[in-house]
């Protein structure tokens, strides 16, 4: 017999796994579907936000629900591997609704949305039946802190809630998403409707908004970098690798994109300026400008003290460029590259002059997307040197840069329709 709670908290659930009956994992819950049924009835409880394998969030139907508690939540195997895709008046609980401000009815002023209880009733149905608001307190804007204020569960019908178009804030819905990767934090902000995505992006610091902008699709990039002030669009830019900042900024009027870079730090916009002057499908435009570089005096060691930080991406962390000083792009003579396995293989005081691999050859800023490819699946790269008419290293190229440029302009916005399970989106 079943020893599933007849209420749970919504925040306690986020991030459990879902299972089949079988026991097997289905994918992790992100998001609760409730329905706006009017202002004098609670909300009905229709369904789950599911991310599965992929990255992708689905939905699942209460009636697949059999089992929901704070370890664990278990459905049939019934759902349909569709995109979810919010219809009419369906809210998401932890986008839409935490962080949102209601008025309590008892006159006692207003309050802020920080998590929200379902119910089950005799018949198994679902609905919200309390909210757990902060009243009085401030939030701290861009870090996710909340100072003071009493906090006390209320009935939902205990509360005017506002229209939804009212501004919303969002301390509740960052902090609950905080160990999300920047992909899949992106993935959520692209689903939002174009109100709720602003205020979310808003709420981030300078340094999470750039990850997770370089992650989003270009009208979303341009979407939320206008809704910011010039400075700190500037900030943001300043944040996001440089082939990132290029493309966002090849995006935005000739007008507004000078601007923007006038008000970055001079270095910054420097490393920017360069790339917008290669020409579209040329190795330079897709390059980033800041890979690891190193002298050929440099020992192991020291290489891998470099490849080991944080803010690297997999594929820039493969591979040392070895030149002679400047180390700064453009360098000095390129000299060569040393992989990471190569690293691995020898004392960590051998200097990387006696290790480079020469045999790679470097591909001209000029060369088109075509030649870049080719060389990175012929070779088995993760990344390519790129250097300019005088043996100069300019930057880059990785095989995240070609597969952005060479997938579709929506691809992250596509759907796989494939291994559909049986099922209906409201079935």
């Amino acid at each position: 017999m079943s020893t599933n709670p007849t209420r749970v908290f919504v925040a306690r659930l986020l991030g459990l796994d879902v299972f089949d009956p079988l026991g097997d994992r289905l994918g992790r819950l992100r998001d609760v579907v409730v329905l706006d049924r009017g202002p004098a009835r609670v909300p009905q409880v229709v369904g789950l936000v599911v991310e599965v394998p992929g990255k992708k969030r689905i939905f699942v139907p209460m009636t697949r629900v059999t089992s929901m508690d704070p370890s664990q939540i278990i459905c049939t195997g019934l759902v349909n591997l569709r995109r979810f895709d919010q219809r009419g008046a369906e809210t998401l609980v932890v986008a839409e609704l935490f962080d949102r401000r209601v008025t309590l009815r008892d006159g006692s002023g207003s309050a802020t949305i920080e998590d929200i209880a379902m119910e089950k009733n005799r018949a198994g149905d679902w609905h919200v039946s309390q909210l757990f608001i902060r009243r009085g307190g401030q939030s701290s804007a861009l870090r996710g802190l909340r100072r003071g204020g009493e906090r006390l569960i209320i009935d939902w019908l205990d509360a005017f809630h506002g229209a939804v178009d009212e501004p919303q804030g969002a301390t509740q819905f960052v902090a609950q998403h905080e160990d999300l990767k920047a992909a899949d934090f992106a993935e959520a902000l692209h689903e939002m409707n174009d109100k709720r995505r602003i205020e979310v992006a808003l709420e981030l610091q300078d340094d999470r908004l750039a990850d997770v902008l370089q992650e989003l699709p270009d009208d979303d990039q341009v979407q939320i970098l206008s809704s910011l002030s010039r400075e700190r669009a500037a900030d943001v830019l300043e944040e996001m690798d440089p082939d990132d900042a290029a493309d966002l900024l090849n995006e935005l009027p000739e007008d507004q994109k000078e601007e923007l870079l006038q008000l970055m730090e001079p270095d910054d916009a420097e490393d920017v300026r360069r790339l917008l002057e290669y020409e579209e499908d040329t190795a330079g435009s897709l390059m980033t400008t800041v890979p690891v570089i190193l002298p050929p005096e440099a020992t192991v060691a020291e290489a891998l003290a470099h490849v080991r930080r944080e803010e690297l991406t997999p594929a820039l962390a493969s591979s040392i460029f070895v030149c002679r000083p400047p180390l700064e792009t453009p360098t000095g003579k390129y000299l060569g590259v040393v992989h990471i396995q190569q690293l691995l293989r020898y004392p960590p005081p051998e200097p990387l002059g006696n290790i480079i691999d020469t045999d790679l050859e470097a591909v001209g800023d000029q060369a088109n997307v075509s030649e870049v490819s080719r060389i990175l699946a012929t070779y088995n790269l993760n990344s390519l040197p790129v250097v300019n008419t005088e043996g100069r290293l300019v930057g880059a190229v990785t095989v995240d840069d070609v597969l952005d440029h060479l997938l579709p302009d929506d691809w992250r916005a596509q759907d796989d329709t494939h291994g559909l399970k049986r099922g209906d989106r409201r079935g």
